[in-house]
């Protein structure tokens, strides 16, 4: 009779565990479904959001190229990295005259008179002087990268359960892997073009010769540094910022307004910048030292990620691995700061769209009926 009893009281708390876990699964899916926006539309925010980063966010890095070519001339040959504010590109010089829109052309004594002297004597447009090959490629891999994190952080959020707000830093993780790996062959075909000057039917001879030799993987060279430094920083990125978000909203708003998702983003990538400073000092270096030897025909195997870091620390110990850190600050905080924020008031406003729509819909049905 005792057994029975017992029997019966578990079976009663087995099937009201498994009530309340159904009805918490479906508030979250109904969570979801409520804030969702097609894919499309998340695309169409992104992309939105990467053209009006890059527009902000240029003119610095061309600033800084520019003062570091009146410090140390680019030969021919010579690599540097390029930023728009959604990826670092590396650009080949091509040539030694002074056309070059990296050349120097004139003395600058400083951030702000650089400014003003490229503006005055070559015009405002010269601030964003080699963004357009490179959005080609950074706005895509931008767009798969948002689009991507969107898509896995909502489904994980409905199998994770209690470890639920351990999503974002899983997706951050694996939405940087898949758009690396998409973009990085890529990136190689744009950097062999801009160094050799090649047609594209010589480039794809050039690039079938790599393959046969190398093997596929020739065209994911130098993939490894930036995976190293990306991917912890985008798991911690998207981490720190659902949580900043939720937070700041907790205490200043029900709902994340645009001031909230900029302070939030701003945060978070400064965070993540910081923490992952010493894998992009040893990316950056790979970086150019593949692109040189690409540019020189030479074979590109470089040195291994580990083989940078120990010469780094050689030569400048370990401070050598923090260089450039206010100058990686100031690019990554406000670059994040307005890509975020301009995603989530382009999803705001899509969401807002589409429940005008369903409100419409619903109150014709009414009508009719």
């Amino acid at each position: 009779m005792k057994s029975d009893r017992n029997k019966i009281i578990t079976q009663i708390f087995t099937e009201r565990e498994t009530e309340l876990r159904f009805v918490k699964m479906t508030s979250q899916s109904s969570q979801v479904s409520k804030d969702s926006i097609t894919p499309l539309q998340q695309m169409m925010a992104s992309c939105s959001g990467a053209i009006l980063t890059s527009l902000f966010v240029t003119p610095l890095d061309v600033i800084k190229i520019r003062l570091q070519a009146q410090t140390s001339p680019f030969p021919k040959g010579k690599c540097f990295v390029y930023c728009n504010g959604l990826m670092d590109h590396i650009c080949v010089c091509v040539n030694e005259n002074g056309k070059a829109w990296y050349k120097p052309r004139g003395h600058f004594k400083g951030t702000l008179d650089a400014f003003v002297k490229i503006v005055r004597m070559e015009g405002i447009k010269s601030l964003w002087s080699g963004l357009p090959p490179t959005l080609v490629m950074a706005v895509p891999a931008t767009v798969i990268y948002f689009t991507s994190y969107d898509q896995l952080c909502d489904a994980l959020r409905l199998r994770m359960d209690e470890q639920a707000d351990k999503a974002p830093l899983l997706a951050g993780a694996i939405a940087r892997v898949g758009s690396a790996t998409l973009i990085s062959p890529l990136e190689l075909i744009r950097t062999k073009l801009q160094s050799e000057r090649q047609s594209y039917r010589e480039l794809s001879a050039v690039i079938r010769s790599a393959v046969h030799t190398e093997g596929w993987l020739a065209l994911w060279r130098g993939l490894g540094p930036t995976l190293l430094r990306d991917v912890p920083f985008s798991a911690m990125y998207w981490y720190n910022y659902e949580k900043g978000k939720s937070l700041l909203c907790r205490y200043k708003s029900s709902e994340p307004t645009f001031t909230i998702t900029f302070i939030a983003g701003a945060l978070s990538g400064s965070v993540a910048s910081i923490v992952t400073l010493p894998f992009d000092v040893v990316k950056t270096r790979r970086q150019v030292e593949l692109g040189e030897l690409q540019a020189r025909n030479l074979s590109a195997q470089g040195s291994s990620t580990y083989t940078v870091m120990k010469r780094i620390v050689g030569e400048s110990g370990i401070r050598g691995l923090f260089a450039g850190f206010m100058p990686r600050l100031i690019k990554v905080a406000p670059a994040c700061a307005i890509m975020i924020s301009t995603y989530e008031f382009g999803k705001a406003f899509f969401r807002k769209s589409n429940q005008d729509k369903q409100t419409q819909v619903l109150a014709l049905q009414t009508s009719n009926s």
